[in-house]
């Protein structure tokens, strides 16, 4: 019998071997998978219960933001009153205070049109620990220091988008990948991170009648081999990072506007298709050209979500759909353990840490459940503010970025008892100090 190894964990190591246990570097965290190895996050908050800090950010974007050290950055869109053109910049704040330590334009454009559920700041940015890499879809990318100055930009990969931007980079060794799936011409291409050089362009070879997608690519390691899975309309591609070539793809009908990243764990590819009619799809990636009606190992279409990417935690794969359906199953077979209403309407992705699923509805809820077999809701969280972005999570906080505002939510320490000392016998007395946020 032929063993097939496969990791995600060993291009964590490569792609972010600077990044402390702490840091959120990329959408969806460390491994891309929006998993936390945070020893006590918040289960309850309000705008006036457990906030840290509430900074107002200034412009729009639904980039979701990431941390380095004792810096958050993110993405905002902003049109001066006094003129035409759209500033597209990038922010730095300090984690301790919520202070905006630097604010830089990287690009200035003329605005296009972009739906109401995105914005011309909406790819997520991403770091390898020594430079900042942001992504404005067809308005360009580029690199900045930490202490934001930008080092290069290319605004040379132009295509037609519809509603917008979405798809964020990732990192693979000296590659920075992204999608630009637009009105027509679709293509992923890949750039030199250290110099902002093309370093390969491959056209999408499906053929959906609508071609416009927004999904973040994963990169994963089968058998020794690096790919980069990338979801586009008419079928998910697997692809070498060295020079995009094409290793593998499955064909899903009609599928198009693919926003959720895929997931990767038990041997499997988790991706959900389509707009009007997503499924659930976990796909084996050991294949070579198109495995569609070999490689499939089951489907879900009940449920499935046209925006936020899927949860995979120990046996089971969890996902929500955009009108708040989470189904849990069991991530090797697609067997459905249960699926019920959350509530609400959901763009943010799902993560995860010590036993917990914390979901965000764009109505500003943040949910947070029992991971398991059976439906458990632990408590539910209201900010009162639109809310598409996902987490970015640190050992005790939360970052949530809703359409105003970037918030810290944190629950304060409980100090320890003091037991006061005296020199008469007997007269020791305990004394219990409230609670207290720790010194910031």
């Amino acid at each position: 019998m032929k063993t097939i190894y496969f990791s995600v964990a060993t291009l964590v190591v490569l792609t972010f071997s600077l990044a402390r246990a702490n840091d959120w570097p990329q959408f969806r965290g460390p491994d891309g998978q929006g998993h936390a190895e945070a020893s006590r996050l918040p289960l309850t908050w309000s705008p006036n219960k457990n906030v840290v800090w509430r900074q107002e950010i200034p412009g729009a974007g639904w980039s979701s933001p990431i941390l380095q050290s004792d810096r958050v950055y993110l993405t905002s869109s902003v049109r001066p009153s006094e003129s035409g053109q759209l500033s597209l910049r990038a922010l730095c704040l300090d984690t301790h205070t919520g202070k905006t330590i630097w604010n830089t334009e990287v690009f200035s454009v003329a605005s296009g049109p972009a739906h109401q559920k995105n914005s011309h700041a909406s790819p997520t940015p991403i770091t390898d620990g020594a430079r900042l890499y942001v992504h404005f879809g067809p308005y360009g990318t580029a690199a900045l220091s930490l202490e934001g100055k930008v080092l290069w930009r290319n605004n040379e990969l132009k295509y037609p988008p519809v509603h917008g931007n979405g798809g964020s980079p990732i990192l693979v060794e000296n590659a920075l990948i992204f999608s630009c799936d637009g009105q027509s011409d679709p293509f992923i291409a890949a750039l030199d991170k250290a110099t902002g050089k093309l370093l390969w362009r491959t056209p999408r070879s499906t053929e959906p009648k609508k071609k416009f997608s927004f999904s973040t690519p994963l990169a994963i390691t089968v058998n020794g081999q690096t790919q980069v899975i990338s979801p586009t309309s008419g079928g998910v591609i697997a692809y070498s990072p060295r020079d995009g070539k094409e290793i593998w793809r499955v064909r899903y009908p009609e599928g198009y506007s693919v926003v959720p990243r895929p997931v990767f764990g038990h041997g499997l590819v988790y991706v959900s298709s389509a707009f009007d009619r997503p499924v659930m799809y976990a796909i084996r990636p050991d294949g070579k050209g198109d495995v569609t009606d070999t490689h499939i190992a089951w489907s879900i279409s009940k449920g499935a979500p046209n925006t936020p990417s899927p949860l995979l935690v120990g046996d089971e794969i969890y996902f929500i759909s955009d009108a708040g359906v989470m189904t849990c199953a069991d991530a090797r077979t697609g067997e459905v353990h249960w699926q019920e209403r959350v509530g609400g309407n959901y763009s943010a992705s799902p993560v995860f840490a010590r036993g917990r699923i914390f979901v965000q509805s764009e109505e500003g809820i943040g949910t947070v459940l029992k991971a398991g077999k059976t439906f458990e809701v632990l408590a539910r969280n209201d900010l009162k503010e639109r809310t598409l972005a996902s987490y970015a999570l640190d050992d005790a906080d939360i970052y949530i970025r809703t359409a105003q505002h970037l918030f810290r939510i944190q629950e304060p320490i409980p100090a320890p008892e003091a037991v006061p000392f005296s020199f008469a016998p007997g007269r020791q007395k305990k004394e219990s100090r409230p609670l207290a946020w720790p010194a910031l």
